[in-house]
């Protein structure tokens, strides 16, 4: 399996915005998880659709972009031929992510009494995340490999880390005079 990206078309997003795009879907799909769930089971349930909705469907629906891509304009492309993946190829992506998603939560939700099981729960996230540190080439994380996609940016979106940038220097400029 190759992991070389064919299409090199549009620059490639750095990590941590990404990282910062992943964790708006990820307290989104938290958040609608809190409100919809009652017991263990069923929000585990919530959980899963609700990922698989946003981060699936509205990817397919939405020209690559869940909320969390679109607040900070980025897309997934197909790394072959740069268009939107299909369903299958966003679902072996997000099927990984997803899972790293739920033992994450299960951490949070263990975590405030056992920091260490946060830690380990967290932990498939962050070496999923972390190869794509690991290579400053591609940047691609392992769930990027294993379905061959690739997030590049875009400027079809909100520009939410645009907009913060202005605002904390219209801030400090403010606090200078």
């Amino acid at each position: 399996m190759t992991t070389e990206l064919a299409y090199t078309g549009r620059p490639k997003v750095p990590i941590q915005r990404r990282a910062a795009a992943f964790m708006i879907d990820f307290v989104s799909v938290w958040l609608v998880t809190l409100l919809l769930g009652g017991n263990t089971l069923s929000q585990l349930l919530v959980f899963i659709v609700a990922w698989l909705g946003m981060r699936v469907v509205l990817v397919a629906k939405n020209q690559g972009q869940s909320l969390g891509r679109w607040a900070l304009d980025m897309k997934v492309i197909d790394a072959k031929f740069g268009k939107t993946p299909g369903l299958l190829e966003l679902s072996k992506r997000e099927g990984l992510t997803g899972f790293g998603s739920i033992l994450a939560l299960l951490g949070l939700s263990i975590g405030l009494a056992n920091s260490i099981s946060l830690l380990l729960l967290s932990a498939p996230l962050a070496v999923d995340y972390g190869v794509a540190l690991a290579d400053s080439r591609s940047q691609q994380t392992l769930h990027d490999r294993l379905a061959r996609t690739a997030v590049v940016a875009t400027h079809r979106g909100f520009s939410l880390d645009l907009r913060i940038k202005k605002l904390l220097a219209q801030a400090t400029r403010r606090l200078k005079q």
